[in-house]
């Protein structure tokens, strides 16, 4: 499931910026470039005040720092902008589609492993076996979002934004010495979660 959700992702976002070749903004996070990971948008004008953009988020990195950050996520975007399209002001709605193989930040630190009686289990060489924990899974995401321009030149700008959303997760549980489950569930475990889902700064380079 996630292979499949990963090659549809980014077969998408190929298919989307092809379509809009003539597109007016291309866009890119500089900010997280320098660790490796990937934020990249190209925005249209369809009227004078609305715009649709597509986004693609990428984090390759099977271990950064030791922890795991796998994430793949594709976003199309519809926006409002209250002066002109691409200027100042704006408010949209989103929806994203995310897989994932990664440590949130409450799993980085090693915890007891517990056994079916609730006991710490004890390895071999007669130590507590310790270890951190890690998710993986896909994810579904739809949301409202704000954000400003800012113009630096007639090619170039700076973009704030920041947005709010509904998260429904897909996931499964595994410690990570062994790699075996953790969860206690056979097949998938679901979460809802309503918390924010974007925001960043997006330097944005104007093509025609």
């Amino acid at each position: 499931m996630k292979l499949l959700l990963k090659k549809l992702y980014i077969l998408s976002s190929i298919g989307f910026i092809s379509l809009f070749s003539a597109q007016t903004d291309i866009k890119i996070d500089p900010i997280l470039v320098p660790i490796g990971v990937f934020n990249m948008a190209i925005e249209k004008p369809i009227s004078k005040k609305i715009t649709l953009q597509g986004e693609v988020f990428i984090s390759p990195w099977k271990s950064f720092a030791g922890k795991k950050l796998e994430v793949y996520m594709g976003t199309l975007e519809g926006r409002y902008y209250f002066t002109e399209a691409m200027k100042k002001w704006y408010v949209g709605g989103y929806f994203s589609m995310a897989t994932f193989d990664l440590q949130k930040w409450n799993y980085w630190n090693k915890t007891t492993v517990q056994d079916e009686f609730g006991n710490a289990e004890i390895l071999p060489d007669g130590t507590v076996r310790m270890t951190e924990r890690y998710q993986k899974g896909f994810a579904f995401i739809a949301g409202v979002d704000t954000g400003y321009r800012f113009e630096i030149n007639e090619k170039l700008g700076l973009e704030l934004f920041v947005g709010i959303g509904t998260v429904q997760s897909f996931y499964k549980g595994y410690y990570k010495d062994t790699g075996e489950r953790n969860d206690g569930a056979k097949k998938w475990n679901k979460s809802g979660e309503f918390l924010p889902t974007r925001g960043g700064l997006m330097l944005t380079y104007h093509l025609n």
